[in-house]
C-alpha cells in the first residue's frame, strides 16, 4: 500500500466536487434573463478563478449562468494539473445543470476527465419526488438508479444563486436547502450560515505585457458574505450569488480573476509541458505528521493518540476498539473473544438492519455479486471466517491502483482495481450479499510515518471490527484511526480536519 493509494480518495473529493461547486464556460449561453431573476440581482453571465495551491497556480475554473423565460442553466468547469506520488495529470471536470426559474433541479450532466474518471453521470428530476441516475464510468456497463427526493432540490453549485434569489445576504441569516451531492449519490439537507460580511478587491481590466503575458491595469471593490454549509459549499459569494473567493473543500485556494489571468496565462506558462513543484503533490498536502514513530503495527494491540487542534464534534471516534477521553484518542486491536459471534450467517435483517441490506454504490443484491459471494462462502456459517474467506479474495484479486473515481461495488467487481475506496466497497457488498454485517468507515491510516486518508470495513462479530482488505489485515492494525461512519459523503467530512488536526502519539 503507497502513499498515494492511502489517501486517493482526498483527491477524489477536491477533484470531483470541484466540477460540481465551481466552474463553467460562458460561450455556451444566451443572454436572456427572466425579470423575477433579474430583480434578485441573478443575472447571466461568466466569471473566472485561478486555482493555486502553496502560492503558485495549479489550474482555473469558471462559473456561467443563463437564464430565459423558462428556467436557468448553470455551466460549471475546472481545469487542473493533478499530481499525485510524483505522477501529474492535466485533469478536468464539467457539469451542466438545469433549473426552473425558481431553482428548482430538473437535470444534470456531470462529466470527468479520462484522469479522475473516465465519469459521466447524468440525472433527470420528475416531479421533485423522483431523481433518474445513470451512472457509467468509462466503457463499463452504465447503472440506473431511481433516487427518491424529499422535495425541491438543488445541486452545490445553484446554493449561492438559491440565496442570492432570497433577498440580499445578512450576516447571521441560515438557508435550508435540499442538496444532491453527485459525488454521494443521495440527497442531504444542508442549513448553509451567513457568517460574515466584507470588502474584496479583484482585477477588473487587463493588458498585454511581455509578449503573451497579460497583467491587470485596474481593480474593483466586490461586497461579499461568507457561507458555510458544512463543507459542501463554502467560500465568499456576492449579491448576485457568484463566489468571489474561497476554497476547494478547505484545500485549495481559489479567487476570482480576469479569464486573461485566471486561464491565458497559466495556459501559456505550461503549454510546453506540465510543471509540478514536489510540495504540491495532493497527498502530502493531506497528510499528517505523527508526533513519534510506530513500530511494528501489526503486533501493536493498543495504540494512544492526542488529537490537537481541532473540533472533534460529530466526528464516530467512541465504540467498538475505540474509546476517546477528552482530546486522547485509544484504539485497541481486537482480542479473540471480540472475534467470536453468537450468530450464524446469514444475519437477520430485523437485528442487523442496513447493515446487510443493498444500497446505492453497494449493490449487494446484484446477481454478479451474490453469485460470487456465494462461490468465496461456499457452505461456511461462522461469520468471522467468512469475513476472513471475503478479506482475502478483496486482497488477492484486486489490482492495487490509485482511482479518482466514485467507488461503486459492480464496476469494481468488473474492473478488478482500485485503492482502498474500491476494496472497501466491494468488500462491503460481497459481506451482506454473503449475509455478514458489514458497513464503511473511514479515517486515518498510519503509513510511513505519516498518517493519511483511509477507508476500511467493519463487520459485525462479538462486536464491531475492523479489517482491511486493502492491507489485507485481520483484524486491521491498531494505527487505524476512525473518524466516520459511513459512506462517501461521510467521508467528505474528513476534509474539516486538514491544515488544523495534529496527532500526538504517546508511547
Amino acid at each position: 500500500m503507497t502513499r498515494k493509494r492511502a489517501g486517493a480518495a482526498i483527491a477524489i473529493g477536491v477533484f470531483v466536487l470541484a466540477g460540481a461547486t465551481l466552474g463553467g464556460s460562458a460561450w455556451l449561453f444566451r443572454d436572456r434573463a427572466s425579470e423575477r431573476l433579474v430583480r434578485a440581482g441573478v443575472v447571466p453571465g461568466a466569471e473566472y478563478y485561478v486555482v493555486a495551491q502553496n502560492g503558485a497556480q495549479i489550474g482555473f475554473a469558471a462559473s456561467a449562468v443563463d437564464t430565459s423565460d423558462v428556467g436557468v442553466q448553470v455551466s460549471d468547469y475546472f481545469l487542473a494539473d493533478l499530481q499525485t506520488d510524483g505522477t501529474t495529470e492535466r485533469a478536468w471536470a464539467r457539469i451542466v445543470a438545469r433549473y426552473t426559474r425558481e431553482l428548482h433541479l430538473q437535470s444534470f450532466v456531470l462529466t470527468l476527465s479520462p484522469e479522475i474518471g473516465p465519469l459521466r453521470a447524468t440525472g433527470t428530476v420528475a416531479g421533485d419526488s423522483a431523481l433518474t441516475l445513470v451512472f457509467a464510468i468509462g466503457s463499463e456497463r452504465p447503472d440506473t438508479q431511481r433516487i427518491k427526493l424529499p422535495g425541491v432540490t438543488v445541486l452545490p453549485n445553484a446554493v449561492p444563486l438559491a440565496i442570492a434569489l432570497r433577498g440580499k445576504p445578512s450576516v447571521g441569516s441560515r438557508h435550508h436547502f435540499t442538496v444532491f451531492d453527485p459525488m454521494a449519490q443521495v440527497p442531504a439537507s444542508v442549513i448553509v450560515h451567513v457568517q460574515a460580511e466584507s470588502l474584496f478587491t479583484v482585477p477588473d481590466s487587463v493588458r498585454r505585457v511581455r509578449g503573451a503575458r497579460w497583467t491587470a491595469t485596474s481593480e474593483d471593490t466586490v461586497r461579499a458574505w461568507k457561507i458555510d454549509g458544512g463543507g459542501l459549499i463554502t467560500g465568499w459569494m456576492d449579491r448576485h450569488g457568484r463566489l468571489v473567493d474561497g476554497t476547494l473543500l478547505g484545500l485549495v485556494p481559489l479567487r476570482r480573476s480576469p479569464y486573461e489571468l485566471a486561464y491565458t496565462n497559466w495556459s501559456n506558462e505550461t503549454r510546453g509541458g506540465v510543471r509540478i513543484a514536489e510540495d504540491r503533490d495532493i497527498q502530502e498536502l493531506t497528510a499528517i505528521a505523527a508526533s513519534a514513530p510506530i513500530g511494528d503495527k501489526r503486533s501493536l494491540a493498543r495504540l494512544r493518540v492526542v488529537l490537537h487542534d481541532a473540533d472533534l464534534a460529530g466526528y464516530d471516534l467512541e465504540g467498538a476498539r475505540q474509546s476517546l477521553a477528552g482530546d486522547t484518542l485509544e484504539i485497541r486491536r481486537e482480542t479473540a473473544s471480540i472475534m467470536r459471534a453468537s450468530y450464524t450467517i446469514p444475519g437477520d435483517p430485523a437485528q442487523f438492519g442496513a447493515t446487510v441490506l443493498a444500497e446505492p454504490l453497494v449493490q449487494s443484491d446484484d446477481p454478479g455479486i451474490r453469485e460470487l459471494a456465494a462461490r468465496i462462502v461456499g457452505n461456511e456459517v461462522d461469520p468471522r471466517k467468512v469475513a476472513q474467506r471475503i478479506n482475502r479474495w478483496v486482497y488477492d484479486s484486486l489490482e492495487k491502483k490509485i482511482s479518482f473515481s466514485i467507488p461503486n461495488a459492480t464496476q469494481v467487481l468488473r474492473a478488478r482495481t482500485g485503492d482502498c475506496n474500491e476494496h472497501t466497497q466491494l468488500f462491503v457488498a460481497l459481506a451482506r450479499a454473503a449475509g455478514l454485517p458489514a458497513r464503511s468507515v473511514a479515517g486515518l491510516a498510519n503509513v510511513g510515518g505519516k498518517f493519511y486518508y483511509h477507508a476500511w470495513p467493519e463487520v459485525y462479530l462479538g462486536d464491531w471490527v475492523a479489517i482491511d482488505p486493502t492491507f489485507g489485515q485481520f483484524p486491521a492494525d491498531a494505527a487505524h484511526l476512525r473518524f466516520v461512519i459511513g459512506g462517501f459523503k461521510r467521508q467528505a467530512e474528513l476534509l474539516k480536519l486538514i491544515g488544523s488536526l495534529r496527532i500526538e502519539v504517546i508511547k
